[in-house]
């Protein structure tokens, strides 16, 4: 039987470090947001939402036919945009979260890290360099709970570190797993 994927694109941060919307700083003629919807590969969820409080956010994500989901209190943290994203993803068996701030992320690792969770499909898989974790990350449905109990800037992380014995990683360059926090880490990254 085929497990059910759900895809959580987070793109409603507010930057603050950034300055101004990063997710429309362009790295070899492509704005981050474009990148990372273009690393989702389509064909391995059952749904992908994209979780955004910009419109330009939302028109992009229904031209690649993913569901937009608006949010309205950005300010309330990455907790109520997981909860956004799962309240709008359904029935799934698991969700990946990807942030939008890692330019370099290849859809081929996106698809691997599938490939590492369908293998076991009741460990939280994500992708990794020298050991360190890092995003996206695939929580199965028993996890569903405590990701919807997390308040203000507490993420993912923080279900994480209560259950490392659940945890499997695939192994990535360190330039895929490189996110934008601040123009000079924009100008820094060699597409």
């Amino acid at each position: 039987m085929v497990q059910t994927l759900g895809c959580v694109v987070m793109a409603a941060g507010n930057a603050r470090r950034f300055g101004e919307n990063k997710l429309a700083a362009g790295v070899g003629g492509r704005s981050l947001i474009l990148r990372a919807l273009e690393a989702v590969p389509r064909e391995e969820f059952e749904q992908v939402a994209v979780v955004t409080q910009y419109p330009e956010v939302l028109d992009l994500a229904e031209r690649f036919r993913f569901s937009a989901v608006r949010n309205e209190h950005p300010d309330w943290g990455i907790s109520h945009t997981i909860r956004l994203g799962l309240e709008s993803l359904g029935g799934c068996a698991a969700a990946m979260f990807l942030v939008s701030d890692q330019p370099l992320l290849k859809r081929e690792s996106v698809k691997a890290l599938v490939e590492l969770w369908r293998s076991q499909p009741e460990k939280i898989a994500a992708l990794a360099h020298g050991g360190v974790r890092g995003n996206p990350c695939v929580f199965p449905a028993r996890f569903f709970p405590e990701l919807l109990e997390l308040r203000e800037d507490h993420g993912g992380n923080t279900v994480i570190r209560r259950h490392e014995e659940d945890l499997v990683l695939l192994e990535v360059t360190e330039e895929e797993l490189t996110d934008v926090d601040t123009p000079e880490a924009l100008k820094g990254l060699k597409p």
